[in-house]
């Protein structure tokens, strides 16, 4: 089991996904960045679909009530061991009693907190996923008590680590395709896409990312329409929202791009105010 000291900003349960409820509204959910997400799994040999702590902007303290093996992967925010730093990417052994703190941000946004055996949480839809209206609770609070899987011996460190492609987080490019209203924009407005660099504004979150600079909009509204993670809305303001994770399934705005799946995992590790470029 594992106590949290303090969640931070936002700290929430998430796992892969929870699919097949579109119908119903529901948004699939899950990890933000599940690149990082299913390595800080694969490191330990778990389940891809296990759940993991997703911590925001680091910042938050655990504490350990039993003996377990952990990984951490995502944002590297000089995790601690009872004040000790320790390596991401890498299978860790702590001991009950043991405390991860978190510390100076080199990079990223979200963090993954996996143990050997996964979180368990209240299974909800076929997910762990926390979202708000489907799970009792939307984010972990203060004194909050994780159940987990336990190992019964102690094993032994290993000196083997992952090392990480920095580009996941260091680099502007988000690549995508045309979105379903693409072509309904004028090629002025399509260059516009290709080469103006865009920054993210403060209007961020798990349902989507708005950015600062705007394309002028001429488009009328279209019928609501599907919409998934990854889609770029252009709105009549001229504005324009990548819709993430936890955004709704329909959306009545012209769907302009869809991100790859990769450039949704390397946008959910920038932060306010980091630029982006969209590469066609």
């Amino acid at each position: 089991m594992i106590k949290v000291i303090s969640p931070g900003i936002s700290t929430t349960i998430q796992d892969a996904g929870r699919f097949g409820f579109a119908h119903f509204g529901v948004p699939t959910s899950g990890a933000m960045d599940l690149r990082s997400y299913q390595l800080a799994n694969a490191i330990l040999n778990n389940k891809l679909n296990a759940a993991v702590l997703e911590i925001t902007y680091g910042n938050a303290k655990f504490e350990f009530l039993a003996d377990h093996e952990i990984c951490i992967s995502g944002a590297n925010f000089t995790p601690q061991i009872n004040y000790k730093e320790i390596t991401v990417n890498k299978r860790i052994f702590v001991s009950k009693g043991d405390q991860l703190t978190f510390g100076n941000r080199i990079y990223g946004l979200r963090v993954y907190l996996a143990v050997k055996g996964g979180i368990r949480s209240e299974v909800k839809l076929n997910s762990r996923s926390m979202y708000k209206g489907i799970t009792e609770e939307s984010i972990l609070s203060k004194e909050e008590i994780i159940s987990t899987s336990t190992i019964n011996q102690k094993l032994e460190n290993t000196y083997a680590k992952f090392k990480i492609d920095e580009g996941h987080f260091t680099s502007s490019i988000i690549e995508c395709f045309r979105g379903p209203e693409f072509n309904l924009l004028t090629k002025e407005q399509q260059e516009k896409l290709n080469t103006i660099t865009f920054s993210i504004s403060p209007k961020n979150s798990r349902m989507g990312y708005m950015l600062t600079e705007k394309v002028e909009n001429n488009l009328p509204s279209i019928l609501s329409s599907g919409v998934l993670p990854g889609t770029v809305q252009l709105t009549p303001s001229g504005e324009l929202i990548i819709l993430m994770r936890d955004c709704q399934v329909t959306g009545g705005y012209p769907r302009i791009l869809q991100l790859t799946e990769e450039a949704i995992n390397r946008l959910a590790q920038k932060m306010t105010g980091e630029k982006i470029n969209f590469k066609l």
